[in-house]
């Protein structure tokens, strides 16, 4: 079976996801659009595809799904006009840069019941089933998740109302495995740092403490204002078991020593081999996060996001 999608987004996340789609065998790329033309055009040329003008040029192209790979702040009207088609749709995280937006997305989907999924890559790594597995049957106690970094070049990143600002925008991964491996966390207390550049208002730091559902704790903290990502990962303790996390590598220590592993599958190709496999007929990956499940994530780091800005205690889910 051949999967007929189309591409929304001809930025560098886009492109990364068109030159993936079209090099698998069962996946015709068929068309690709982008607010700025020329950008789509180039892609398109690229991978092979037709440049439409817009989403609505692509609906009519009788597609089996579309991938919509845009800002945080474009996200609402795109994904409500493919749910109004029926048709799957991948989606690039965050969901969008605000909590109503994705709230509206998802219940959108719920009622459609179409398939999804989302950007949340670093569930496909072998890695992370293996901190999984190094975890079973312990006792979380302590988390601790680092996004230290410097400022991304597109100009929408630097204002929070356009990003949703650096934890909702990359930190988000992080949150997402805290979820997966410790549980769910309730209630989120943080400060921030002020922005110091000119024309940003996303902070130059911030840092909250996470409070679980199984009574364990933890801390996330980011910062944009270092010349190169010097940290992204997050670190576990349990009873007995120390793990540290990065999307390139693992670490686990217990009582009968250390071991190290590094992912053997590429998590970036893997995330949309998972949803064309699905839209195949095939079975649900485990690593696939759909609209639903993304949307707590959403929320656990507009929460920490609200936590940081405000200073107060954020229960997750309140705002």
């Amino acid at each position: 079976m051949t999967v007929r999608v189309g591409l929304v987004g001809a930025g560098g996340v886009g492109a990364r996801h068109a030159r993936t789609l079209a090099g698998f065998d069962d996946v015709d790329l068929v068309a690709v659009c982008d607010p700025v033309a020329e950008s789509a055009e180039v892609l398109a040329g690229e991978v092979n595809a037709r440049h439409v003008p817009d989403l609505a040029g692509l609906l009519a192209l009788g597609l089996d799904a579309v991938w919509l790979c845009v800002p945080p702040f474009a996200h609402g009207e795109l994904e409500l006009a493919v749910v109004g088609a029926g048709l799957p749709f991948f989606v690039e995280k965050p969901l969008a840069a605000d909590l109503s937006v994705a709230g509206d997305v998802a219940a959108a989907v719920e009622a459609a019941g179409v398939p999804t999924a989302t950007g949340y890559h670093w569930r496909h790594l072998d890695i992370v089933e293996r901190a999984r597995s190094a975890l079973a049957g312990t006792a979380v106690r302590l988390v601790d998740a680092r996004w230290w970094s410097t400022t991304p070049p597109p100009a929408w990143w630097s204002r929070r109302d356009l990003s949703g600002g650096q934890v909702v925008e990359q930190a988000t991964h992080l949150l997402d495995l805290i979820r997966l491996l410790a549980g769910e966390v309730v209630e989120v207390v943080g400060g921030s740092a002020p922005s110091s550049a000119g024309g940003r208002d996303v902070p130059d730091a911030a840092a909250a403490v996470l409070r679980l559902a199984s009574g364990a704790v933890g801390t996330v903290s980011v910062s944009c204002v270092l010349p190169a990502l010097t940290a992204a990962g997050l670190e576990v303790i349990g009873d007995g078991v120390a793990l540290e996390l990065t999307e390139t590598g693992l670490r686990v220590r217990t009582r009968d020593g250390e071991v190290r592993a590094e992912p053997v599958m590429d998590a970036r190709r893997a995330v949309d081999r998972a949803f064309v496999d699905l839209l195949s007929g095939g079975s649900a990956s485990p690593g696939i996060v759909d609209v639903a499940e993304a949307l707590r994530t959403h929320r656990l780091a507009w929460a920490v996001s609200e936590a940081a800005r405000t200073g107060t205690a954020v229960r997750v889910g309140d705002r």
